[in-house]
């Protein structure tokens, strides 16, 4: 990086929120992708911190000016290498930009890009309200949540990322400050007609600074229970049924045995229910005790209706942290031995076919392939796990043969990671050329000099 633009960094941010040793800039140069595909990261680059968005706006008019690449980058907790660098230029950390207003009256937080899940779910909380989505990692934050439409286990009764933004502040990559939509419950002028280009667009379109959330009021009661089967497919067809009676929970995930005790065993924990080898976990949320039960009598009659074994209800605090706790660890306990996390996303009523069909292309190339996600929407991450020997284009024949499988069931390639870096070659799989092209034209229009997150999501 030339002198002279680095000085400039500095003109608009201040000194110390500019690094550019190499030493102090590799802790920003990766994100929580696999080993396999993870990008391999440029380390000439300069980290920036700006303050706020004007800060962002005068960043990018001197990257546009002077056509430097700027990569945005949030908690880091993406899966995709959509914030590691890939060529030289601007690192843009949003980690300072950390206000939270809370606004009990109208159910809403204004919320800074860099505010992490963590502190957003702690700020509710503390204004006796409820953010409602659980998008994965606690550290990961609000304008990447938003910018990559997250999701989480708590999408199947709450939705994802999309359904709680209703304003942004967002800058062009040209410098434009756009603020868009606000504290409105219903919005078709701004909201309706602008602010959905930049959720889900994984930072192509422009830097999201600054979000209004929607909150809700707390439950009162909450209850989490395990539910084990014999096999998978008693499991997964208990799912639609338990929807079809009008039962959504919170959260409903799908889990097998060997994972779960994997990743117990990983925590140092115990997985406490010892029967079954396919676990159906109900997270559920009710805003009185006496509403709860009855949809756990209900649930529980249910299952047991479709061949489950004796249900595990927890019901303290600690106990649901626990099977909560296993469960998002999965990943952790896994990556070492992974090759590939993939994020194949079905209708839910087709995941056990899916699973089947993941199966046979394991028995058929010798692979180990297993399997958990979220039952309630479709949405499950197969793991192609490392095997000795083998070269990258034999994982890339088992990872293009899930994605065929999703795709045949009427499924996606990708459900909540996005597209990042590493499957970017596989979009037109699910887009056609007209459409990635119609992309490509939209981010030329906003980005006429392609320097934001350049060589992300487009093929």
């Amino acid at each position: 990086m030339k002198e002279d633009i680095v000085e400039s960094l500095k003109g608009i941010v201040g000194e110390d929120w500019v690094i550019d040793s190499e030493e102090l800039v590799k802790s920003y140069l990766e994100d929580e992708t696999a080993p396999g595909p993870k990008p391999q990261p440029v380390y000439d680059v300069v980290v920036v911190k700006p303050a706020n968005a004007q800060e962002v706006s005068e960043i990018l008019k001197l990257a546009n000016r002077e056509k430097i690449p700027v990569y945005v980058r949030g908690g880091a907790t993406g899966l995709v290498g959509g914030c590691v660098p890939t060529k030289s230029g601007i690192v843009l950390s949003m980690e300072r930009m950390k206000e939270i207003e809370v606004d009990r009256e109208n159910l809403m937080a204004v919320v800074g890009a860099g505010v992490t899940l963590g502190e957003l779910l702690q700020a509710a909380e503390k204004a006796d309200l409820f953010f409602p989505a659980h998008p994965g990692d606690e550290g990961a934050q609000v304008g990447g949540l938003i910018a990559c439409n997250a999701g989480g286990a708590r999408a199947v009764k709450t939705g994802v990322m999309r359904n709680y933004v209703t304003g942004i502040e967002v800058v062009l990559p040209t410098g434009e400050i756009l603020n868009i939509g606000g504290k409105l419950v219903k919005d078709n002028i701004s909201a309706g007609k602008l602010m959905h280009l930049f959720i889900g667009t994984e930072g192509i379109l422009g830097v999201i600074t600054k979000a209004v959330i929607r909150l809700s009021p707390r439950f009162k009661a909450t209850a989490t229970m395990i539910v084990p089967f014999n096999d998978r497919h008693s499991a997964l067809n208990t799912v639609p049924k338990v929807l079809q009676r009008g039962i959504i929970p919170l959260g409903l995930e799908y889990v097998e045995r060997e994972a779960v005790e994997l990743s117990a065993k990983h925590l140092g924990l115990e997985w406490p229910c010892k029967e079954g080898s396919a676990f159906l976990i109900f997270i559920l949320a009710e805003f009185d005790e006496e509403a709860l039960y009855a949809k756990l009598e209900e649930l529980s009659a249910i299952c047991e209706e479709n061949g489950s074994l004796e249900p595990l209800l927890a019901e303290t605090a600690k106990e649901q942290e626990t099977i909560l706790k296993i469960r998002s660890e999965i990943y952790t306990a896994l990556k070492p031995d992974t090759y590939d996390i993939l994020d194949v996303c079905v209708p839910p009523a087709n995941i056990g076919r899916l699973l089947d069909e993941i199966d046979k292309i394991a028995e058929r190339y010798g692979a180990m392939i297993p399997v958990y996600g979220h039952a309630g929407d479709g949405n499950v991450h197969p793991h192609v796990m490392l095997k000795e020997g083998w070269t990258e284009e034999q994982y890339e024949k088992v990872r293009k043969e899930i994605y065929e499988a999703a795709i045949k069931l009427g499924g996606v390639i990708t459900g909540e990671h996005g597209v990042g870096e590493i499957r970017k070659k596989d979009l037109l799989l699910n887009l056609s050329e007209e459409e990635v092209e119609l992309l490509r034209k939209l981010k030329k229009t906003l980005d006429p000099n392609n320097i934001l997150n350049p060589g992300k999501v487009l093929p």
